[in-house]
């Protein structure tokens, strides 16, 4: 599994997770660069995503849901802040009604997702920061850390395929 580290800091009102691929930095970004790999990971196994709307440029907008087990469906948005190709980017991530509106009962948290070179491969650093310890304690109860550390764990096996670029 690439996740190699899954950390919580209440009073930095953090959470951090590090995982190491074995693919080059450009490739790693691509998966987040490309709307229909980004579906592939974003959400959990149980919960996979459909991106609606994507531009991963500064100002951009990106739109997405989930789509739980039962056929429930949760909504979500990033406002894209910056990009730096191929070493990362930050957003705001959020949680939405059906027609994208920003909840105001769930948390938004900024996230920065560094990509380097490690190893032969990458490693990416994702942190996500929230306003408050009971903003991060919400999505901590909700179960977050295992769904973010499930959604990235899917990334391996798309790098895998050799021949994403057919199904474009």
């Amino acid at each position: 599994m690439p996740v190699t580290d899954v950390t919580h800091d209440l009073d930095a009102r953090t959470i951090t997770i590090v995982a190491d691929f074995a693919e080059p930095v450009e490739r790693v970004f691509e998966v987040y660069a490309d709307p229909r790999q980004l579906e592939r990971v974003w959400g959990p196994p149980d919960y996979p995503a459909t991106v609606v709307d994507h531009e991963l440029a500064p100002g951009g907008r990106v739109t997405y849901y989930m789509t739980g087990p039962e056929g429930e469906k949760f909504c979500g948005y990033w406002r894209v802040e910056t990009v730096d190709r191929p070493s990362g980017f930050t957003f705001l991530d959020g949680f939405a009604d059906e027609d994208f509106t920003p909840s105001p009962d769930l948390p938004e948290s900024h996230n920065a997702f560094a990509f380097t070179e490690h190893d032969g491969g990458t490693r990416a650093t994702y942190v996500s920061t929230y306003a408050s310890a009971e903003a991060l304690q919400q999505v901590l109860a909700m179960g977050v850390l295992e769904g973010a550390s499930g959604a990235i764990n899917q990334i391996d096996d798309l790098l895998a395929a050799r021949d994403w670029a057919s199904h474009r």
